[in-house]
């Protein structure tokens, strides 16, 4: 996954027509987006790679099953629904375990647009378990990232529309690249938008109280849906890290936020938000393609620790019940 490092705030120069906001040009919505509704209004879902999966010199190390079934395990008494990074290097396995334990969602990321192994892993996972995955990710922050362009992404959904006529799809950009003119094409083509919306990277954050915070959530949120896209936004990433502690991040302020996003955005089938993310990453800041600048937050943004002790944010986070198997 790849973060913003960088301000966006709602004063934006970048803005789209007067017209108002893009609706997709499809006939007739994917079946399958009922489902993925139901699950933002009804359930939770939690941005999540697996534990085991990190990248050491540009290589992946594979996530083995029984890894990702204990990640699975300690999450599932507080989420039932997963939103992924890619589809290769074990990560493909995750509906099939999900399925298993109860989960009744996962939005299937694809890291690599052009890799035809991860394509065909995530439509092999959606052939396999078409009542889980609910939708796919193409990319994640790829135009952001300069890993490619608009178009790009365009081709990727055509190409995978083609294959796969009934899965949701969509893409994954910080919310200031769907306002920019050049993504209406694209959003035209999607069934709903997985937006990233960090309020920890505006400049007023650091003086602004947890309400100030979810706030802007929810004001971006509208703006994208009076603006950019006029079907279901599900906030992929937004949340607060818990360190480092010289950076004055700590537990209370992570639980703090979600608290007030639990107030501020209730789910609902039009808007919903995922948990950024689920465990601690330490490897991240030793990634061999960081953001440019040191960013040791990138090792804290876990709901949970690395060896999946739970943080005070899930502490004080109701549990949901498991749905009989």
């Amino acid at each position: 996954m790849r973060l913003i490092f960088a301000t966006l705030t709602l004063c934006l120069a970048t803005t789209v027509a007067a017209a108002g906001p893009v609706c997709a040009t499809r006939d007739e919505p994917a079946p399958a987006l009922t489902r993925l509704q139901d699950a933002m209004a009804d359930g939770r879902f939690v941005a999540y790679q697996p534990t085991e999966l990190k990248i050491w010199d540009g290589n992946p190390v594979q996530a083995s099953e029984a890894s990702i079934r204990a990640d699975l395990e300690a999450l599932r008494p507080w989420f039932d629904g997963l939103i992924t990074y890619g589809a290769h290097s074990g990560a493909e396995r995750i509906p099939a375990i999900a399925k298993e334990l109860g989960y009744r969602a996962v939005v299937m990321g694809v890291w690599d647009i052009e890799n035809e192994i991860e394509i065909e892993n995530a439509l092999a996972a959606r052939r396999a378990h078409p009542g889980i995955v609910v939708g796919v990710s193409l990319g994640n922050e790829i135009v952001f990232g300069n890993r490619g362009d608009w178009a790009a992404l365009k081709d990727a959904v055509e190409e995978i529309r083609a294959r796969a006529p009934t899965l949701p799809l969509t893409v994954t950009e910080p919310f200031a690249a769907f306002l920019e003119p050049d993504a209406a094409p694209l959003l035209a083509e999607l069934d709903f938008l997985a937006a990233n919306i960090h309020p920890v990277f505006e400049p007023w954050f650091a003086e602004a109280p947890p309400a100030n915070w979810a706030d802007f959530v929810l004001r971006v949120t509208a703006r994208l849906a009076d603006e950019a896209f006029c079907g279901p936004i599900l906030v992929k990433e937004t949340g607060v890290p818990t360190g480092p502690a010289e950076e004055n991040f700590d537990e209370g302020k992570q639980a703090a936020f979600y608290a007030e996003m639990a107030k501020a955005m209730p789910p609902s089938r039009e808007r919903a938000f995922a948990f950024f993310s689920a465990f601690d990453a330490p490897w991240r800041i030793y990634d061999f393609n960081p953001v440019p600048g040191h960013h040791p937050e990138e090792a804290h943004w876990g709901l949970f620790t690395e060896d999946r002790q739970p943080k005070r944010a899930m502490k004080e986070l109701t549990p949901i019940s498991a749905p009989a198997r």
